[in-house]
């Protein structure tokens, strides 16, 4: 994949360090739930990062759509079913190999944004 770095262990992502500012005892920044504001930065670039993977991901997932659409008026067109459920089971597999039991789920999601309800 060009330009995408995969992350597969959160503790290997670069976070600032929060400096040793006394805590106090309302929220530095309520809408971040830190108490200081050296920790409010780090939730707040963060949460940056997150809203721009989540935009990438929404992309990637409109293309994936994209692109079983064309399987599917290719398969149809042919005289074959709109749904392969050997390839669906390849690919619910393949999510919950790589992200476990949750990943299961995530791929039905996909499979159904992608095919529809069966």
């Amino acid at each position: 994949m060009s330009g995408i770095q995969a992350v597969t262990d959160p503790a290997t992502i670069p976070v600032a360090k929060a400096t040793t500012a006394p805590a106090t005892r309302h929220a530095v920044k309520p809408d971040t739930g830190a108490r200081t504001e050296a920790a409010a930065g780090v939730i707040t670039d963060a949460r940056e990062r997150i809203d721009d993977l989540d935009g990438r991901i929404i992309g990637l997932v409109q293309e994936r759509m994209a692109v079983s659409a064309v399987i599917q008026r290719e398969r149809i067109g042919s005289g074959g079913r709109r749904v392969n459920l050997s390839r669906e089971m390849e690919v619910l597999e393949h999510y919950r190999g790589q992200l476990g039991r949750p990943g299961t789920a995530l791929a039905m999601t996909l499979l159904e944004l992608c095919r529809g309800r069966v």
